[in-house]
């Protein structure tokens, strides 16, 4: 009997491991694929990255704008990571920095890359980053810590409805792509 099992043990551990191999490329790749769904979607809008010398200075007068952080991390990842500030009051048309906490929880080096978001989705557009933890990726050695820097500047074209933006982060944990060390 054990005989006539066996030739059915080989495809089902076959099919198994094709399983295993697929779902690791789905998540090697959810990262990006959300960013494709979102950009097909709108769910997210992009945010514009820009260069200090490209900030016009326009006839519109400067209002005060609240400036909302939020940081999201996946729950089984292993680390702290928090907004330095949770509320800022900013000026349209001026550049501030505001930086981001994150600490390395474990002994083995991480590699973490951060999705931002702005909300109102309308807003995105007005925010403009210069400089940006997000625009790579976050080398932390076991235990590291480090404030991560936003550079940015909300247009004084923000539609006047608009007085408070949301910018949340969330950080995600980057695998290890062979020639990376």
């Amino acid at each position: 009997m054990s005989e006539l099992q066996k030739p059915k043990a080989k495809p089902l551990a076959l099919r198994l491991l094709a399983i295993a191999v697929v779902m690791f490329g789905f998540g090697f790749l959810l990262v990006p694929l959300y960013d494709i769904f979102c950009a097909i979607t709108g769910l997210r809008a992009p945010i514009e990255q820009v260069a200090e010398t490209d900030i016009a200075n326009s006839d519109i007068a400067a209002r005060e704008v609240t400036i909302e952080m939020v940081a999201n991390r996946n729950n089984s990842a292993p680390w702290e990571f928090r907004p330095s500030e949770s509320i800022k009051l900013v000026d349209t048309g001026s550049i501030y920095e505001i930086t981001y906490f994150a600490r390395n929880l474990i002994d083995e080096d991480l590699t973490a890359t951060a999705a931002p978001d702005i909300r109102p989705v309308e807003a995105a557009k007005y925010f403009k980053k210069i400089e940006c933890f997000c625009f790579v990726a976050q080398e932390f050695g076991p235990e590291e810590s480090k404030d991560m820097l936003v550079r940015f500047m909300v247009s004084k074209d923000l539609p006047k409805h608009i007085d408070r933006i949301t910018l949340s982060y969330t950080l995600y944990a980057t695998p290890k792509v062979a020639g990376n060390n």
